[in-house]
């Protein structure tokens, strides 16, 4: 299975070429870095019980004015920032239409032209139509 992988042999051959003293300091140093990182890991788990011990009363109490509270200010931020986004859309809006009724050719001008040559091609053959098949229907019945 190792000949499939040529730079995992390669990496083998590396690990195997570096002197002992090389593996071993690499390895104190994950064991090291590794340890201090589950020994804080640990402390932040316990510290965080701790304080949700601590906090639960209070939270029990002081919910009935709480949670309206987180409510009430979840529903201005939300407020705020879509009136904000949809002013910022506005703006935008407004701007791209008076570049592009002053003839400055904002970005998808063309796209647009094209978009409303296809349309009046497309009204224009279904006007042809309507008036053919009202000519066959109106013959027919004469």
């Amino acid at each position: 299975m190792a000949e499939h992988y040529p730079q995992h042999q390669q990496t083998q051959q590396l690990i195997q070429q570096q002197p002992r003293s090389h593996q071993v300091v690499k390895a104190a140093t994950a064991v090291t870095a590794g340890g201090s990182l589950l020994v804080l890991s640990g402390l932040t788990l316990a510290g965080t019980v701790i304080l949700l011990t601590i906090a639960t009363p209070l939270l029990v109490i002081f919910s009935p004015v709480l949670v309206p509270a987180v409510i009430t200010v979840a529903l201005l931020i939300t407020g705020f920032l879509s009136s904000g986004g949809f002013g910022i859309a506005a703006i935008t809006v407004l701007s791209w239409i008076y570049r592009y009724v002053t003839g400055k050719q904002p970005p998808g001008a063309e796209q647009l032209d094209q978009a409303r040559l296809k349309l009046a091609g497309k009204a224009r053959e279904m006007k042809d139509r309507a008036e053919q098949f009202g000519q066959q229907v109106g013959g027919g019945t004469q």
